[in-house]
């Protein structure tokens, strides 16, 4: 079989999670994420958000595998308070380095600078991750079903669930959203990026939605950039969106930001 990005980040990743642990002790780990800021609540917010217009998730990137470098200068703090401003309900940010050129002190740094919840956006595969989540000061991390185990998604979301995060659960296809349906996390964000030619189709949120259990929170994912777009899937039921890239790429992205979500369709409405 041909190797996937996926394949090679996950193999970097392994490594990466090897010296940290080698580095730092989880004791020590456990010791800074137990004196984080207090954790905000994502899901809730998003929830919130929806009932009357939009939960947007903005994230914040410097580069991608697929387009390279997508932003510089890069201030992860002058974005986060910028986003705020636009109107987003949370943040999402980078911190792996090899394919996204993020770093972990971009989460703490945008955090402290406005009052929105912070995912941590980067590839778990142990609960280690999570507690170091938690410690820089996330409050929720991503589950890729496509890159875990049902057993490493279960320990890495029951970790969140012990250190009070939510945990935003990704699905790219029906073989993962049934797998997805036995975890107990509301947020399930459905990936319009195929991770193997990491081209984006909003048709996979129109397809995979109806099989979301009603009881979730779907968030779509990628390929997002026009209130068109939004509104197109909102018909479909999604409220909830996490887009990055386009916004990134404006100059002034709060005013960006708001132009995106100028224009709700109302919950029900056609």
């Amino acid at each position: 079989m041909t190797e996937t990005v996926l394949d090679r980040i996950t193999a970097y990743k392994l490594e990466e999670i090897a010296a940290c642990k080698a580095a730092k002790p989880l004791e020590e780990v456990e010791e800074e994420a137990r004196a984080a800021p207090a954790v905000r609540p994502f899901a809730e917010a998003l929830l919130q958000a929806s009932k009357t217009g939009y939960g947007l998730i903005a994230e914040i990137k410097k580069a991608s595998p697929s387009k390279g470098l997508i932003r510089d200068p890069f201030d992860p703090p002058a974005l986060a308070a910028a986003y705020a401003a636009g109107g987003a309900t949370c943040l999402s940010v980078l911190t792996d380095a090899p394919s996204f050129q993020g770093q972990k002190s971009d989460l703490t740094d945008a955090r402290a600078a406005c009052s929105l919840p912070v995912l941590r956006k980067d590839f778990l595969y142990d609960p280690y991750q999570v507690i170091e989540a938690r410690a820089l000061g996330a409050d929720c991390v991503l589950v890729i079903m496509a890159a875990v185990s049902d057993a490493q998604a279960a320990e890495i979301e029951a970790a969140a669930e012990a250190w009070g995060m939510d945990v935003l659960i990704e699905v790219h296809d029906a073989d993962d959203l049934a797998r997805a349906a036995k975890l107990s996390s509301r947020l399930v964000g459905i990936n319009n990026r195929d991770l193997h030619t990491f081209e984006t189709s909003l048709d996979v949120t129109r397809k995979l939605i109806r099989r979301v259990p009603p009881d979730r929170i779907v968030v779509s994912e990628s390929g997002l950039s026009t209130p068109d777009d939004l509104s197109d899937l909102a018909r479909y039921g999604a409220r909830c969106f996490l887009i990055g890239e386009s916004l990134m790429r404006e100059a002034d992205v709060a005013q960006a930001t708001r132009d995106l979500l100028a224009r709700p369709l109302t919950p029900g409405g056609m």
